[in-house]
């Protein structure tokens, strides 16, 4: 139990999830968005009520399971062991997959301040994998030291591209903004939909307020504090940054880019500015995927914990590292760099998020699910309801928006998984 004195408040708190969001979507994203226009300024809108509700819909399960550490812990009690079971292992999977999208825009960033040709194929993988590996090494030293790492990235980070933010609106060109407007042929409605998966990886961490409600003072009114501000402060960063990028730099050009920042950063205050804005968004980037390691790494050992995944993954070294799952984590995300290869680091971005995003909506069905039906012992208020039924419309748009193909790969990855897991309770 942690003590009072050494709980966070709510501006910390704040922080924690703003932090956990404001990642990979926001270093490269532009660059994916560019593809069909700002017309996507809107799917940001809509991205962050859809994420208000889902966050509150966690806010309120962190109140009903103050000591939540992993899906199952409020999934079990209304779901049953099955749920409980898939919501956790749709949550670690798409943890690590979604890792692979933070390497590739870390190294996007990072290329740029190398003798390297960074479109070509090789290098891409090649650097993803060191990037990966080099993170790996960093969690093995334990959670303390990952966490230093990811306060110094975060800092030094953030800087230089706040300064963007702040300046960048005297180069604005609304007419040019206005030509890149929908530069995909189809109705702004369409490319609104379409983009919603793809622009929701950017809010992919809003349930972290809910996880860690249990270091958090007075959390009954903190964590929702905490969640809801968190989702607004990272919603209105994502808008912002993606209207001033796409009024500064055309469309077809963003789109290229490994470095949408860094390119934007040159128009603004010269050539000089390019190299020190990729230098912060790498380390960014870089610092946001230890970071995430270790969520990985965590939740993986304590779904084995509880018997759903092996034992190999609960496995803690004494500093409490996850070594061993850490390692089968490392080996499958370089599996992923492989397989997901594309000509351009904007299209494995998206192939690789829209995999994310997809498997982490389908956990947190789960979520709306619990505080809708609720258990014998906990019977849901009429406000658990609504709030049940807004994150499940919220989850059915995510899914509805994704890829047809996507879809279908996931649900038969999700019939699989139950299958392996039956047949491993028998064998028990």
């Amino acid at each position: 139990m942690t003590s009072s004195s050494r709980k966070i408040g709510p501006v910390l708190a704040t922080f924690v999830v703003a932090n956990n969001m404001i990642g990979s979507g926001f270093f490269l994203l532009p660059a994916s968005l560019a593809q069909v226009g700002g017309v996507t300024a809107l799917s940001w809108l809509l991205g962050t009520v859809l994420a208000v509700i889902l966050g509150s819909a966690f806010a309120r399960l962190a109140r009903d399971y103050p000591n939540l550490e992993c899906p199952a812990d409020y999934v079990r009690p209304a779901l049953g062991r099955d749920m409980g079971f898939l919501a956790t292992t749709l949550y670690w999977l798409s943890s690590w997959i979604g890792n692979n999208a933070i390497a590739v825009a870390a190294f996007g960033y990072l290329v740029t301040l190398l003798p390297l040709a960074g479109n070509e194929p090789a290098v891409q993988v090649a650097g993803q994998v060191t990037l990966i590996w080099l993170m790996y090494a960093i969690n093995l030293l334990g959670p303390k030291q990952v966490a230093r790492f990811q306060s110094l990235c975060v800092v030094v980070g953030l800087t230089p591209v706040a300064v963007i933010l702040l300046g960048g609106w005297t180069q604005f060109d609304p007419a040019l903004y206005e030509t890149g407007w929908n530069v995909s042929g189809r109705s702004d409605a369409a490319v609104v939909f379409s983009s919603l998966a793809p622009i929701f990886w950017a809010f992919v961490g809003l349930e972290t307020g809910a996880m860690v409600a249990g270091v958090v003072r007075d959390p009954q009114r903190n964590v929702p504090l905490a969640t809801i501000t968190g989702i607004l402060v990272a919603g209105v960063v994502y808008l912002a940054s993606s209207v001033l990028v796409m009024g500064i730099v055309p469309s077809a050009e963003l789109a290229a880019s490994s470095a949408p920042f860094a390119v934007v950063a040159g128009r603004i205050f010269g050539p000089w500015a390019i190299p020190i804005i990729a230098a912060a968004a790498a380390l960014k980037a870089t610092g946001t995927l230890g970071g995430w390691m270790l969520v990985t790494g965590e939740s993986g050992a304590r779904a084995a914990q509880r018997g759903y995944l092996p034992a190999v993954f609960g496995r803690l070294r004494p500093n409490g590292a996850a070594a061993w799952g850490l390692t089968l984590i490392a080996l499958a995300m370089t599996a992923i760099a492989f397989l997901t290869l594309a000509p351009t680091v904007g299209g494995q971005f998206q192939t690789i998020i829209e995999m994310a995003v997809l498997l982490v909506t389908m956990a947190y069905v789960a979520a709306g699910l619990s505080l809708l039906l609720g258990t014998p012992e906990r019977r849901p208020a009429p406000s658990d309801r609504l709030l049940g039924a807004g994150a499940l419309l919220a989850c059915a748009l995510l899914l509805l928006s994704s890829p047809g193909r996507m879809l279908v790969g996931a649900l038969v990855l999700v019939a699989l998984a139950w299958i392996g897991y039956r047949i491993s309770l028998r064998s028990r």
